[in-house]
């Protein structure tokens, strides 16, 4: 445990962000599962409606650091050829 007050602070702060994280991390996991489980029963309607949830927490997750852009852009393509192989 950090004796320098500033660093007890930024160590509550990183534990803070840390569960923050875990928890946007897991809705966003949860968010491309259900796409995967629309293509899978063949629903395009709802497969487009849960990509468009989906390509939204992807977007969030790059403007908060938590993934890399390159990652998000990988995610959205490949579900979005899975959903007009629907079509």
């Amino acid at each position: 445990m950090p004796i320098i007050k500033s660093q007890i602070k930024r160590t509550k702060t990183n534990e803070k962000r840390r569960l923050l994280n875990i928890s946007f991390k897991s809705s966003m996991r949860s968010a491309l599962k259900e796409v995967e489980t629309a293509i899978e029963n063949n629903d395009l309607e709802k497969a487009k409606e849960a990509y468009r949830k989906a390509c939204k927490k992807l977007d969030k997750a790059v403007s908060k650091g938590i993934k890399h852009k390159n990652f998000a852009s990988r995610q959205k393509s490949r579900l979005a050829k899975r959903i007009n192989g629907i079509a």
